[in-house]
């Protein structure tokens, strides 16, 4: 039996789409997402109940977007609840869901926690107002702290706060005031993103024309030292690159990610993969129903991943983490050591500093944290 499994379910929808977000969402306008969209994700997730229900066991649901809770908190516990009843689960699963400030409210977070909901992930972004304005979030500084004071009052004791730097017109002495802010709310855990200018977003389209005013790489640099000197200040421990956690609270369904584990993904442009099959669902919301509804497979793409292809992303993924990756749990799941499939190119990064093996784990070191992209890129 597969063990640790993660349940992943996309919502892509959000009250207004921002100008950097290059995910599978969209703008809806009512006052609560197409609730046809909630039906075909129960469909789905009945039709693989045969394939994923009898020998995988489930260890985190993890409700993302988009913005979950667009939809109303009775809506989504239903679609929890099929969940839970369906497939297979450990004793204590994490279930988080994802939100943001402007669709937090009492009633909503009472049903996630009367659902089973034990972790919320709050989309904050910025805690200073004309940052949040101008990368088009609809929420206030002050919305996101009354949606996480409101988060604590309903019963939730995991919190995590996404913030994110780097942003247009921003400087060290502005970043600091959002993460004391952050930090003054004492969140379980903080998720601390470099803004990335992706193509098709109009952040890209801002920035081909010369519009997008962003900070240096070496005020980047001086930003992600802070936080991690201030964070740590205060008790939290970085365990991956983006990633800071009190001890004990790290992201369960995350770390089944970095740990290239199976997982199964429910809703429009969800990614399956469960022992080196991929399976990705059509990105779509409507042509996603409608394959539902015609009783079609909802992914309409998949690969089998060679040994070597899901080794490299072992390593990659395990490379996220500061812990690094086990030489002995690759050699064990692959017949394959980093140093004799990368050879030189390993070496090289070696004698850099910029990798280490350290007690058979091999991991990024702190020269390389600021430029990980980089240093992974020469391991794809």
């Amino acid at each position: 039996m597969i063990t640790g499994a993660g349940l992943y379910i996309h919502i892509p929808f959000c009250r207004t789409k921002c100008g950097y977000c290059a995910f599978n969402s969209s703008a809806w306008s009512g006052a609560e997402g197409p609730l046809g969209y909630l039906d075909a994700v129960v469909v789905e997730l009945e039709r693989v109940v045969d394939s994923w229900g009898g020998d995988v066991e489930f260890a985190t649901l993890f409700i993302g977007g988009g913005t979950p809770t667009i939809y109303g908190g009775d809506s989504l516990a239903a679609v929890i609840g099929q969940a839970l009843r369906r497939l297979h689960w450990c004793d204590d699963p994490e279930i988080t869901v994802e939100t943001n400030p402007n669709t937090v409210t009492r009633s909503n977070l009472t049903a996630l926690r009367g659902a089973g909901v034990n972790r919320l992930s709050i989309g904050v972004q910025s805690f200073v107002d004309h940052e949040l304005a101008s990368i088009g979030r609809s929420h206030s500084s002050a919305g996101a702290v009354a949606a996480l004071t409101l988060a604590r009052e309903v019963g939730f004791s995991n919190l995590n706060l996404d913030l994110i730097y780097g942003l247009p017109g921003q400087d060290q002495a502005v970043w600091r005031d959002s993460l004391i802010t952050a930090l003054d709310l004492e969140p379980e855990h903080l998720a601390l993103y470099e803004l990335s200018v992706e193509p098709g977003t109009p952040f890209a389209e801002r920035a081909a024309r010369g519009e997008l005013l962003l900070p240096e790489d070496d005020t980047l640099a001086d930003m992600e030292a802070l936080a991690q000197e201030e964070l740590e200040g205060h008790g939290y421990q970085r365990y991956e690159i983006s990633n800071f956690a009190r001890p004990g609270l790290t992201c369960r369904h995350n770390l089944n990610y970095w740990h290239n584990g199976s997982y199964l993904g429910l809703g429009a442009g969800a990614v399956s993969c469960l022992d080196g099959l991929r399976l990705k669902n059509v990105d779509d919301p409507d042509g996603y129903q409608a394959r539902i509804a015609a009783g079609l497979p909802a992914f309409h793409e998949g690969e089998a991943l060679s040994c070597e292809a899901s080794f490299r992303e072992s390593v990659i993924m395990g490379l996220r983490l500061l812990e690094g990756v086990s030489l002995a749990s690759l050699w064990a799941r692959y017949g394959l050591t980093p140093l004799a499939y990368y050879g030189a190119t390993l070496e090289r990064l070696l004698e850099r500093g910029l990798v280490e093996i350290v007690n058979g784990q091999m991991r990024l070191t702190k020269k390389a944290l600021p430029v990980a992209h980089q240093v992974l890129s020469y391991l794809v």
